[in-house]
């Protein structure tokens, strides 16, 4: 098995080095095979499926707008192993997100199969916290639900607020933040364990250099620590120093899968025209 590098790893530049792919005998954590999602939508114009719409049609004893159907997904297939870090690039939407909570669980193939070892954690830009509640409070519940004992999660507590930068508005409710703050408070709530396989939806693109950088040398210690990262990001500099290996996905389909720097200076030839 090839060796993975450690966070601080850096070259002659102080640049992050990228670690080796893992051989074919390392284990796979996740699996997708020729997978299909298809997306059921109603009209084919905007505004024809809200309620209002719908109101006014029965007044008028109008037929339901034509069912439409959206393939977001289509014939994707690969294997992901144990120790990889896997961008996934393209153009909105291409199916970046879609793919990653297909991963995770939250939509059912249409056709095809995803099968992973472990339990898939996505942390996204829905990610749940109750706003309700203050950031303190979100993180004790956050830690809970990723399996954490109420004495673990006020161990690391100290850690997740630190490395989030909250700073007092922790004590106020979620609502008060800032998306970004509120993205930040995700990032550090779910890198505070290893994960099986994460997956990580533009969490990257909020907060200043230094945070930006902790994150990346974040994910870099969840990667090393056995489990797989998946990483959505618009920023093709943190893909090619996060990730070994990039996902080049364009309308549903992989256009491109092989190392990051290959892909990404493909990716970024064909959209710079």
């Amino acid at each position: 098995m090839a060796e993975h590098l450690t966070g601080d790893l850096t070259d002659a530049h102080g640049r992050a080095v990228r670690p080796e792919p893992p051989s074919r005998d390392t284990p796979p954590t996740v699996i997708v095979d020729d997978l299909h999602i298809t997306y059921r939508v109603y009209g084919a114009t905007a505004g024809k499926g809200n309620a209002p719409a719908a109101f006014k049609r029965i007044l008028k004893r109008q037929n339901s707008p034509a069912l439409r159907e959206v393939k977001a997904i289509r014939g994707v297939t690969f294997t992901v192993r144990r120790g990889e870090s896997v961008g996934l690039i393209g153009r909105n939407g291409s199916g970046k997100s879609t793919l990653l909570r297909a991963i995770a669980g939250l939509l059912p193939p249409t056709q095809g199969a995803v099968f992973t070892d472990g339990q898939p954690t996505l942390l996204g830009v829905n990610a749940a916290l109750m706003t309700g509640l203050s950031g303190e409070r979100n993180v004790i519940l956050g830690c809970l639900a990723m399996g954490l004992t109420p004495e673990q999660a006020r161990e690391r507590y100290d850690d997740i607020v630190e490395f989030a930068g909250i700073g007092d508005f922790i004590d106020l409710p979620m609502q008060t933040y800032s998306s970004g703050m509120q993205q930040r408070l995700r990032f550090a709530i779910a890198a505070v364990k290893s994960h099986d396989v994460l997956m990580i939806d533009e969490a990257l693109a909020t907060g200043d250099a230094e945070f930006r950088k902790r994150s990346e040398q974040r994910i870099r210690e969840l990667r090393d620590e056995a489990g797989s990262v998946f990483l959505v990001s618009h920023s093709l500099d943190v893909v090619t120093e996060t990730c070994s290996r990039v996902i080049w996905l364009d309308k549903g389909q992989i256009k491109m899968d092989g190392d990051a720097e290959s892909v990404v200076k493909a990716y970024s030839s064909a959209t710079s025209h």
